[in-house]
C-alpha cells in the first residue's frame, strides 16, 4: 500500500515540488518502504524518533525536522537532520549555531510561521518574521532557505487557503528584500488534508503522512 501511495503522489506532484514523508509514529520498516518507493526526504517531529529510525536507515534519505525543536535537543538534531524546517527563535538559532560550528556544518533552515497567530502553537507571527530572519542571517553556520507553516487545523482544506496565501505573500516580500545570507527558495506548506490547496498557493515542499502510510493506530 505504501509503495502505491508514494508512486501516485509522486506522479501527481508538479515538477520542482519536494515530497516529505511525515513519519511521526512510523516504524523504520515503514519508512524504508517509502524510500524504496521513491521518497527522498523523511520528516520527523521528534529527535528521539528520528534517532531510532536514522540508526536503521542512515543516509539513504534526507532528514527534515518538521516538529517543534527544543533547544536541549539541538546538538543531536544537527547530527541527524539535513534541514530544520521549524526555526522560530533567536535562542534556538544560537543553540544550532553553536553545535554546527563545532561540527563545521552549515545547516539549512526554514523559518516557521505561525500563520494562524495561535498563541499555543510554535512559530513566529508573520509580522515578526523579518526581524527574526535578519538576526538569523548573522549566524555563519545557518542558512535561511525559506518559510514553513502549519496553519490552523480545519476539516475543510479550503479553510486553510487564507493562511497559505498570507505566508506566500510574506515569502515574496522577504525574497524581494534580498537579505544577505538568505535565499527564499522553499515554501513548505500543506499536509495530507491540505496539500492540494497549498500547491495552488505556491508551496514547493509538502509534508505528507497519512496519505502515504495510512491512519496511525491511535487515530
Amino acid at each position: 500500500m505504501i509503495r502505491e501511495n508514494v508512486q501516485k503522489l509522486l506522479a501527481e506532484l508538479p515538477p520542482g515540488v519536494l515530497l516529505v514523508a511525515a513519519a511521526k509514529g512510523r516504524t523504520p520498516q515503514e519508512i524504508l518502504e517509502t524510500i524504496e518507493a521513491g521518497v527522498q526526504i523523511i520528516g520527523e517531529n521528534y529527535v528521539q524518533e528520528a534517532e531510532k529510525a536514522f540508526s536503521v536507515i542512515g543516509r539513504r534519505a534526507q532528514w527534515h525536522m518538521i516538529g517543534h525543536l527544543q533547544r536541549n535537543k539541538a546538538k543531536k538534531a544537527i547530527e541527524i537532520f539535513d534541514m530544520i524546517e521549524t526555526l522560530d527563535s533567536v535562542k534556538l538559532a544560537q543553540e544550532l549555531e553553536k553545535h554546527c560550528a563545532r561540527l563545521g556544518k552549515t545547516m539549512p533552515v526554514l523559518i516557521e510561521i505561525n500563520s494562524g497567530r495561535e498563541p499555543q502553537k510554535s512559530g513566529v507571527f508573520p509580522e515578526d518574521a523579518e526581524a527574526l530572519i535578519y538576526e538569523v542571517a548573522q549566524f555563519p553556520h545557518l542558512k535561511v532557505l525559506g518559510l514553513m507553516t502549519m496553519g490552523p487545523r480545519f476539516g475543510d482544506p479550503e479553510d486553510a487557503r487564507p493562511y497559505f496565501r498570507e505566508t506566500k505573500k510574506l515569502f515574496e516580500r522577504l525574497k524581494a528584500l534580498s537579505i544577505p545570507n538568505v535565499e527564499m527558495r522553499y515554501l513548505s506548506m500543506g499536509m495530507s488534508n491540505t496539500y492540494k490547496v497549498a500547491l495552488e498557493e505556491g508551496a514547493n515542499i509538502v509534508r505528507i503522512g497519512t496519505k502515504i502510510f495510512g491512519e496511525r493506530p491511535e487515530e
